[in-house]
């Protein structure tokens, strides 16, 4: 082992910097038309949606804060990623959503839903997600990087060259070139996430010699005494569900598969490998914690446990193949969001307020050069941020305020804009309110506390349901229309005498999901199982899955 950084290793990463940007841009062939660049024509197989689903949903500062966390708090600390392991089940319910409305972005959901007004104001936000989301990431990277090259490149120059990477192949490949990338990178990332343990391990004598250098309640799944009991784990996972719903990607990660259940296995199946992976981010935390006190040696920043742990256990060529793959890690979530980016600027500002006339053409290249130009904010953000794990969790907090709407508009016929829009500024509001009070000072990225976040939600949902019970209720022929959606088989290979597509309970796949209200008439529950067997079936056997993840962790910890 050695914490030079050698030639073989800056063979590797410019053999995997070239390799995949070459792939990205061989799939470039593939994109005909603004369809195709946006949402690869939904085409894509389920398995090409599960590498998808879980290249996206893994960047850099996913392990690099759960690394930290758990060598600062312990394994309990799983729960800061795993807050959505317990609503990973809800996305089979969840995925058609997304496919059966026949948009883009969600922003063209959320004006279908509410209104042009509210279509836009949900895509300013959006926008603003891809620049936060892209900025946790690239900084995440960039800390890992920085430190495993032995501080060779700063952590702000790596920033900067990530960025520079993954533009090239997004800019003429889109969805197309993101998805089959994420793909062969998913590989990379399942590398990364256990090749630390083994010799981490062996420097430190075992599990033996891990538990005996640590505190033992740094062996535990949860911990009231760290703050990571029943109650965070509850307003962790309320997070997850609610704020999934509202984040601008899901159009790409549910909805262009070629078919529903392509777009179910893919983000769900997808979600479960990340679970899986999280397990050796934790006890990555652990060994290098064990590792630090043995040695003698201390780290300033708990976040750059990843990277000193790259650093001092993998021999040349295998430092190269981890930082390549923390490269993949970020190159597949920010092409991903680079082309969703773009999508909803050309689909909900310039195609909806600048050009309605706009050819196919145009909005193709209107896609690319604003993807570019909005990624770049995010290099901005990147070099704000200090801290991954709270950027990282302020990302997700302000899906969920914004999810209020998105969620609330599905499970509820009887919401309108007015209860939407007030719902979420209340959310809000309440939620800086409450941190103000706690720590003195107005701040962008608070520390993620589960009191005021749970206060704001319950105030947000309060307000969404009483405005939208007070004021005036949406056009009922517009509500219908966008309900009816819902209610149809988007994949159907047959259409109606209407010219409109089967409705999905004649396939059983009809949507438990739907109108909150209405599963409590006697005709939600006719010939249930029947209706739903794609949702029930679905869900049941994910809930398998989850139990099986939590059993191995368990087993991990008693080792």
């Amino acid at each position: 082992m050695s914490n030079d950084f050698h030639w073989l290793d800056t063979f590797v990463i410019v053999l995997y910097f070239v390799g995949i940007t070459g792939y990205g841009i061989w799939l470039t062939r593939k994109v005909k038309n603004s369809d195709g660049y946006f949402r690869g024509e939904r085409k894509f197989r389920w398995w090409i949606m599960m590498g998808q689903a879980f290249g996206t949903g893994t960047h850099a500062e996913n392990f690099v804060a759960q690394t930290g966390a758990s060598f600062q708090l312990g394994f309990a600390s799983i729960w800061y990623q795993w807050k959505n392991m317990l609503i990973t089940p809800f996305y089979w319910l969840m995925a058609p959503w997304y496919r059966r409305s026949e948009r883009t972005t969600v922003g063209e959901i959320i004006e279908d839903r509410y209104g042009r007004k509210m279509g836009a104001l949900y895509s300013v936000f959006a926008i603003l997600f891809f620049i936060f989301a892209q900025g946790a990431m690239l900084k995440g990277g960039g800390k890992v990087i920085s430190i495993a090259t032995g501080d060779m490149i700063s952590v702000d120059g790596v920033v900067i060259a990530m960025t520079a990477a993954f533009i090239v192949y997004s800019f003429f490949g889109g969805m197309v070139a993101s998805a089959y990338a994420n793909f062969i990178q998913a590989f990379m990332i399942i590398i990364l996430s256990f090749m630390l343990i083994p010799s981490g391990l062996s420097e430190i004598g075992g599990f033996e010699g891990m538990r005996a250098s640590l505190p033992e309640n740094f062996f535990t799944l949860f911990s009231d005494e760290l703050g990571i009991g029943a109650f965070t784990i509850a307003m962790l996972a309320l997070n997850g569900i609610i704020g999934i719903t509202a984040q601008p990607h899901m159009v790409s990660m549910f909805a262009t598969g070629e078919t529903e259940r392509a777009g179910r296995i893919g983000q769900t199946y997808g979600s479960f490998v990340k679970r899986l992976v999280t397990i050796g981010w934790a006890l990555t935390g652990l060994i290098v914690a064990a590792l630090v006190i043995q040695s003698g040696q201390n780290l300033d920043d708990p976040e750059l446990a990843f990277g000193y742990a790259t650093r001092v256990l993998l021999m040349p060529g295998l430092t190269g193949l981890m930082v390549a793959s923390v490269l993949a890690a970020n190159m597949s979530s920010a092409s991903n969001f680079m082309v969703n980016t773009g999508a909803l600027f050309t689909r909900n500002f310039y195609n909806e307020y600048v050009n309605p006339n706009a050819t196919d053409k145009q909005l193709l290249w209107m896609g690319r050069y604003s993807g570019v130009v909005l990624t770049l904010f995010g290099v901005i953000f990147a070099l704000y941020i200090e801290n991954v794990l709270n950027a990282f969790l302020f990302v997700e907090t302000i899906s969920a305020f914004m999810g209020i709407m998105v969620f609330g508009g599905i499970l509820w016929k009887r919401a309108n804009r007015y209860g939407a829009f007030f719902g979420v500024l209340v959310a809000f509001i309440l939620y800086y309110y409450l941190n103000y009070m706690n720590v003195g000072t107005l701040e962008i990225v608070y520390t993620w506390k589960p009191e005021p976040f749970g206060w704001a939600m319950f105030a947000g949902f309060g307000i969404f349901i009483i405005i939208s019970l007070i004021t005036k209720p949406e056009q009922p022929e517009k509500i219908e229309e966008f309900f009816d959606k819902m209610q149809r088989l988007s994949d159907a290979e047959r259409m109606e005498k209407d010219g409109k597509k089967p409705y999905a309970k004649e396939f059983g796949k009809e949507l438990i999901l739907l109108d909150l209200p209405g599963w409590f008439k006697r005709s939600r529950w006719k010939n249930f199982f029947v209706r739903y067997r794609e949702d029930w079936l679905g869900f049941w056997l994910a809930w398998g899955f989850v139990g099986l993840l939590i059993l191995i962790a368990w087993i991990v910890i008693q080792l």
